[in-house]
């Protein structure tokens, strides 16, 4: 695919997206050359493939790239041959957090016309699985402020993100979704739900209620000592990670993973009407140093609220799940916007609202119908997902005044 694409940085560049979806962008001569997808490139054989397709094209087109764009993540395979290659062309090795380039796929296929008038307020939400984060702690429920001049992204700041939520051994809680259903209910205090007298005892047996069919009491020991402890555990603000216990509790998932993003798939595909009684818990933190307002979406009470109801509907329950996670990131961007230390924008209290919506889970009918409500720009043409990744890294890097 070919995409037009006026940019003042008159250079090359290769973009190599992620992982789990290869695909690679390649901007030369006011043009952005967007890959086929590889599939993932974890499995040696597309890997391959993706590599010399890679210098194919290259080659063919007779392009030595400036810069080599890849994504933050250290261990990457994109990551590491991307330092390798900008070594080779003797040019710029650029690291792009993850969820930035999801939302500049979505700006760049609007074009410069989102950047090209003020006042305006420019927000990004990404919301996927897992991607690394600039504080090194593994995001995928972001929401982004854009500050733009001149058709320039002059800095963009993280303003809000979902609860960070303990992934007990690290990737293993993707394999294995019930770890983070463990470690959600574990942060349940409410003796109406864990029960009297609170005991650590007591609240213990109130987790293993919920997971006892996936672990042996022992199993369960381990992994619960293994979680207060902190041994090989990662803190992640996903919403793909949250969706996941989701559909464990709700028992549309199994304590398994048998394709990629079967557990919100299995529990998107059984949603149906949302119940209307559940409004987001949004707690907000004034940052001292840059006076700036950050705001936290609380995951904790969704998983209260699920269990108090787990009486009720749960095809309307999962459906309510859902929507709490899109009604809370909007509801972030409102507060900003209405809030004067946000806008760094001169001479102005409260502006014209644009936000756009990206990343795998924006694939997710209730919450990419949401969003659309609130007239919230979506990816038509490039991928929503990780396929979309090189072309927003691209972007990003091509509007970025450094």
């Amino acid at each position: 695919m070919n995409i037009k694409f006026k940019s003042e940085k008159n250079i090359s560049a290769l973009a190599l997206g992620a992982e789990s979806a290869g695909n690679f962008s390649v901007y030369d001569k006011g043009k952005i050359f967007l890959s086929e997808d590889f599939g993932d490139l974890l499995e040696e054989t597309n890997f391959k493939k993706f590599k010399v397709a890679v210098l194919r094209h290259l080659k063919e087109n007779k392009i030595k790239p400036k810069a080599v764009l890849t994504d933050l993540h250290p261990l990457y395979k994109t990551t590491v041959w991307g330092a390798e290659l900008a070594k080779k062309f003797g040019a710029e090795h650029v690291q792009i957090q993850h969820h930035l380039a999801h939302i500049f796929s979505a700006i760049g296929e609007k074009k410069l016309s989102v950047i090209s008038h003020q006042p305006s307020a420019v927000f990004g939400i990404a919301c996927d699985g897992t991607g690394y984060g600039l504080d090194g702690k593994i995001w995928g429920g972001e929401v982004f402020q854009v500050e733009s001049e001149k058709l320039k992204v002059k800095s963009v700041g993280r303003i809000g993100h979902l609860e960070n939520q303990i992934m007990i051994g690290g990737d293993l809680a993707i394999r294995e979704p019930a770890r983070m259903l463990l470690a959600i209910l574990d942060k349940i205090q409410d003796p109406k739900i864990v029960g009297r007298p609170t005991s650590d005892k007591r609240e213990k047996d109130f987790v293993y209620k919920f997971v006892k069919k996936y672990y042996t009491r022992n199993r369960f020991e381990l992994l619960y000592s293994q979680m207060k402890q902190g041994f090989n555990c990662q803190e992640t603000s996903s919403a793909g990670r949250v969706l996941d216990a989701v559909s464990v509790l709700l028992g549309f998932s199994v304590n398994e993973r048998k394709y990629k993003h079967a557990p919100t798939m299995l529990l998107e595909r059984n949603s149906t009407a949302v119940y209307g009684n559940l409004k987001p818990k949004i707690t907000s933190l004034c940052n001292e140093e840059s006076r700036i307002m950050n705001y936290e979406l609380s995951t904790t009470p969704l998983f209260e609220y699920l269990i108090k109801n787990l009486n009720k509907d749960k095809r309307r329950l999962a459906a309510t799940a859902q929507l709490y996670i899109a009604e809370g990131l909007y509801k972030m961007c409102q507060m900003s916007n209405a809030c004067p230390q946000m806008l760094r924008i001169k001479h102005c209290r409260r502006v014209k609202c644009q936000i756009f919506f990206s990343g795998g889970m924006a694939n997710n009918k209730i919450m990419s119908s949401y969003f659309e409500s609130k007239g919230a720009v979506m990816n038509k043409k490039i991928p929503r997902g990780d396929g979309g990744l090189s072309f927003g890294q691209i972007v990003y890097h091509l509007l970025s005044k450094t």
